[in-house]
């Protein structure tokens, strides 16, 4: 018997077997697919989740440099955000990376951890008894084979085999009118980048690079390289200069330049990319905000799109997705392990479904922003207005990277980071070497970093030393004295008391060993 089942292979599946195999149990990954997903899905990685990332050390693993940075300007509804006005206050993070090379990371990572991954598996049904579920699954000769575990986690996608046959509710809405088109094409005169960083086409003139709205639609170009341009278009199937294809048509060349010529008003001839590139030419037809009316049903887990799907704007899905992976891992790691505290895993329900609402709040209203007709265009000139404020462009930027999310940790220090995303530090650790913060948190154990240069919380901890780290070091401008951070890497208790460290330790931890 397995510890844990993780139906689907994609990121989130992926991830969260290596945080589980990082928690010392064994999970077992079934994938549908024979081989990695090639397919052109997300473009990059925004808000908390790079810092996440780096706090596994697979920040550099999927492309990036030393330690993230905050981006000094970003988007929300195609309207700018000028993040560079909050200075050491920007929560706003950007990584930029293909999905399937954030994929490829994280099975290169899963296979040095020794996860079990097996492809070519498709998850039919499941059966749930009172310490274990039965998984049935094809294999590509369509033999049957029965998993059994003490946990199954669907990570299986929008439309989760999972999530449908555990009976839960998938509610929200569906905006049938909206189109996106994508397409990958080789860079050309006629659409090229200015030496501002803007976009000039041929016969319009310049215009922003990552978002362009126009009354009748909006038009997004990125420039990967020399070699290689991404568009995107919007447009709304009631405005009248619609004339759309059937959902069921192939996309061409020839359709995404009509939808440029109806966003912008001229005709930009487009080019296929280089041969051998990765080609891309997709349609969607409608678009479904849908949240999962429940995270969990006794045995059985839901986690990523099969939990929540949104609009793309401004790229919150993995961000989301992923940080619901680290939030739930050493949660049933520690129920495997038997000292999980009673109500443990019903904390992940409780914590990550209010901020899918959140994220279903906010893409709601980027939409809205989107959308074509002179009412948004006068809404959309206020709201520019008020991202004039520093205050707002604050209150914008953390809903967007998820930095406005406080988990409920119970006795707090008053004036520390308890319950919010652990801050960015620098220590210097007892044997004289200097480390980021993030690379203490690469083993994904729960931390007591210990500031206070004396030994009280050393012999407060000890009782739990078989599943609490703690690291002593010195630190300028810390928050507190000491911080307990969880794995997913929110503080769960800052302070020196060492009675109120004892009480958070038993809350998250158990009793001690």
């Amino acid at each position: 018997m397995f510890d844990a089942i993780v139906v689907g292979g994609g990121p989130v599946g992926l991830f969260l077997a290596c945080e589980l195999k990082l928690a010392g149990i064994d999970p077992v990954v079934l994938e549908r697919l024979p081989g990695a997903n090639q397919a052109d899905k997300a473009h990059g990685l925004t808000g908390q989740v790079v810092r996440l990332l780096d706090h596994r050390g697979l920040f550099e693993r999927t492309g990036g440099t030393g330690a993230p940075v905050p981006v000094p300007e970003f988007f929300f509804g195609a309207i700018t955000l000028p993040l560079h006005v909050l200075g050491a206050d920007n929560s706003m993070y950007a990584h930029r990376v293909v999905q399937r090379d954030i994929e490829r990371a994280f099975g290169e990572r899963a296979a040095e951890l020794g996860v079990d991954v097996r492809r070519g598996y498709d998850v039919r049904a499941f059966s749930q008894a009172e310490d274990h579920v039965e998984v049935v699954a094809s294999d590509e000769a369509g033999a049957e084979t029965t998993f059994s575990a003490r946990f199954v986690v669907g990570c299986d996608g929008a439309h989760s085999v999972v999530r449908k046959q555990s009976g839960i509710g998938f509610h929200g809405i569906t905006d049938g009118r909206v189109v996106d088109r994508s397409m990958l094409i080789g860079a050309h005169e006629g659409l090229r980048p200015a030496p501002d960083g803007r976009v000039a086409i041929d016969g319009f003139g310049e215009i922003e690079a990552n978002f362009h709205r126009t009354e009748r639609g909006v038009l997004t170009i990125s420039f990967s390289d020399s070699e290689h341009a991404f568009l995107h278009t919007i447009e709304w199937e009631d405005h009248p200069a619609g004339n759309f294809p059937g959902p069921g048509k192939p996309m061409t060349i020839e359709e995404m330049e009509d939808s440029v010529e109806r966003v912008l008003g001229v005709r930009v001839p487009l080019v296929p990319p280089p041969a051998g590139s990765p080609a891309l030419l997709r349609r969607l037809c409608g678009r479904n905000t849908r949240l999962a009316e429940h995270y969990r049903d006794r045995r059985v887990f839901i986690a990523g799109d099969a939990a929540h799907v949104h609009a793309a704007a401004g790229g919150p899905g993995l961000n989301l997705a992923l940080q619901d992976a680290a939030n739930l891992a050493w949660k049933l790691a520690a129920e495997v392990h038997g000292w999980a505290p009673k109500g443990l895993l019903d904390t992940y329900e409780t914590e990550r479904r209010a901020i899918g609402q959140r994220v279903f709040m906010q893409t709601q209203s980027q939409t809205a922003l989107m959308a074509p007709g002179a009412d948004v265009t006068a809404l959309r000139q206020l709201f520019t207005e008020l991202l004039t404020r520093k205050e707002n462009v604050q209150q914008i930027a953390d809903l967007m990277a998820g930095a406005d999310v406080r988990y409920d940790m119970g006795e707090e220090h008053p004036a520390a980071p308890t319950g919010w995303f652990v801050p960015i530090l620098d220590v210097l650790t007892e044997d004289g070497r200097a480390h980021r913060l993030a690379e203490l948190l690469h083993d994904a154990r729960p931390l007591l970093l210990d500031l206070t240069g004396g030994t009280e919380l050393a012999d407060a901890v000890a009782p739990w030393a078989d599943r609490v780290a703690r690291v002593s070091a010195k630190a300028e401008e810390a928050p507190a004295g000491a911080l307990l951070i969880r794995p997913d890497g929110y503080v769960a208790w800052a302070g020196t008391d060492q009675h109120a460290l004892r009480s958070a330790l038993n809350r998250w931890f158990g009793s001690a060993g």
